[in-house]
């Protein structure tokens, strides 16, 4: 599947890194390093505007190595870019750890992965068909 891209920033266009990965890194597209304080957040320009097709959406979701490493990830995760977004990716970072972490231009701050989007027809009803596990939410199913 083709997208059209506009890159205003001053790195390459995202790409997968290898041959089956889903998602492609997205790098921040800065002036100056930004300075992460422990639990403050920020939105990160990337410099990046697409035209997804129609019944498709993209997905902005944390890089593991950032997190694990730093504390850093996708406040809004995953955060969605619709079809119709014809606006900057702008990404929403925070640092969960104790530490400031610096983001620097061109670092890697996320995976943006494109997925298809079904749309459903709500059909209003009185009944549901039960389940084995029915209202059970949240720790329903115990501890390990």
């Amino acid at each position: 599947m083709k997208v059209k891209i506009i890159n205003k920033s001053k790195h390459p266009n995202p790409s997968y890194i290898t041959e089956q990965s889903s998602g492609m890194d997205l790098r921040a597209n800065l002036d100056k390093p930004v300075v992460l304080k422990p639990l403050e957040r920020v939105l990160i320009p990337t410099g990046l505007y697409i035209e997804l097709p129609q019944g498709y959406e993209a997905q902005i979701r944390p890089r593991s190595g950032l997190a694990i490493k730093h504390g850093i990830t996708v406040l809004n995760t995953p955060g969605t870019i619709d079809a119709d977004y014809r606006g900057e990716i702008g990404v929403i970072l925070i640092n969960l750890s104790n530490e400031e972490v610096v983001i620097n231009d061109g670092d890697r701050i996320c995976q943006m992965v494109i997925c298809k989007v079904e749309k459903i027809e709500w059909e209003n009803t009185e009944t549901i068909i039960d389940t084995a596990r029915g209202a059970g939410g949240f720790g329903h199913s115990g501890k390990n």
